[in-house]
């Protein structure tokens, strides 16, 4: 078969990207692949974050595309579509994490042809961080693709309150496996800077509001000498709140802050130092951090938000806080650290779920998905 990928590739960084990548590669294993990329994803108004793309240190997989659509460009809109029709594709995959990306994308998918099917795989339907547009945005998006790929429940729900009435299915995120292998917990430690013998605490990823770094840091403030937090990842918006949580915590000698993109190679550091990952979140779908905390068999401690406690307490690969409080996550921290046999546990559930979730099955089951599809109607 032909399969187009419309979505984020190389120069643009960051976990979508990484995805992207990874399914174009197991995709293209087996049929007839073409990338097709944003040549603007959005405008730095709602881009946050330092950079939208690798910079000369980064190791992003260089996937060749075509870069056409602009998100603030409408004439764009009819150029990528109609590139896109001319290579003829048999199926038409799109992701959505973003309103934003719902007239561009939304548009594209209504002008296929007939015999194309068009995918969404859907990081997000409701957003963290909600604006005025996203309804209209998403109901338009929506209405323009033929079955829709969600990677939790939670998703799917959000997806199901839009009635539709399309065909959709739920299948897990599979887990990165680029990043390299564990190194040896004392080298990762002195790479770090971190001392040696204390319980390793990591907050890993884009610094946003609703990942709740600060209820991860007032819970710190009450834990004992034997705890050490290392926070990695580039923030999106001011720093300035944890700073000062940081400069007024008591432990704040051991808390270690790495501010900014973690590039690929040095992602294997952090994780081989740590105990466990901590995922405060305020709200939540799925999460590409539990991905990665699978591949170097580092258990969980997350809330009870979204799809984390189906995709994480439910597998048995990490401890799930009933409440997003700084009250609840000391606890399930204390609990983690008070009994050997629960790493084990989740350990050994880490490895049955790195069975389960290839790129190769999560590729055959989308091709299985489309071939079950009709092409929507206009």
């Amino acid at each position: 078969m032909k399969i187009a990928i419309l979505s984020c590739f190389y120069p643009y960084r960051g976990g979508i990207a990484q995805f992207n990548a990874n399914l174009f590669e197991e995709l293209g294993r087996h049929h007839d692949v073409k990338a097709f990329n944003f040549k603007r994803q959005y405008p730095d108004l709602l881009f946050p974050g330092k950079t939208q793309y690798v910079t000369p240190d980064d190791e992003a997989v260089s996937i060749e595309s075509q870069a056409l659509l602009d998100t603030a460009g409408p004439l764009s809109y009819g150029r990528t579509a109609r590139a896109i029709r001319a290579w003829d594709p048999d199926i038409l995959v799109m992701r959505y994490w973003m309103s934003w990306f719902g007239p561009s994308l939304g548009y594209v998918a209504r002008h296929m042809k007939d015999k194309c099917k068009v995918i969404a795989i859907l990081d997000n339907v409701i957003p963290h961080e909600p604006r005025f547009f996203d309804k209209p945005f998403t109901k338009y998006f929506l209405s323009g693709c033929d079955g829709f790929v969600s990677m939790c429940s939670e998703v799917d729900r959000d997806l199901q309150s839009f009635g539709t009435g399309k065909p959709h299915t739920i299948m897990p995120h599979p887990l990165y496996s680029h990043f390299g292998e564990r190194i040896p917990r004392e080298e990762a430690e002195d790479a770090l800077g971190l001392e040696h013998g204390k319980k390793n605490l990591l907050f890993f990823g884009l610094i946003r509001k609703y990942k709740g770094l600060d209820i991860l840091l007032k819970a710190f403030n009450g834990l004992g000498e034997d705890y050490q937090l290392i926070i990695a990842g580039e923030p999106y918006g001011s720093f300035a709140p944890y700073r000062e949580l940081i400069d007024a915590s008591p432990g704040k000698d051991r808390i270690k802050i790495f501010p900014q993109y973690i590039k690929d190679s040095e992602v294997k550091k952090y994780f081989s130092a740590a105990d466990v990952t901590v995922l405060p979140y305020r709200s939540a779908t799925q999460s590409g951090i539990s991905s990665v905390s699978y591949h170097f068999e580092v258990p969980m401690i997350v809330t009870a938000v979204g799809g984390l406690t189906e995709t994480i307490g439910e597998r048995g690969t990490g401890i799930v806080a009933e409440e997003v409080t700084p009250e609840a996550i000391r606890r399930e921290i204390e609990s983690y650290f008070s009994n050997g046999a629960i790493r084990k546990y989740c350990v050994e559930h880490i490895r049955e779920e790195k069975k389960r979730l290839s790129w190769a099955k999560f590729a055959e089951d989308l091709t299985d998905f489309a071939g079950s599809l009709n092409r929507t109607k206009l």
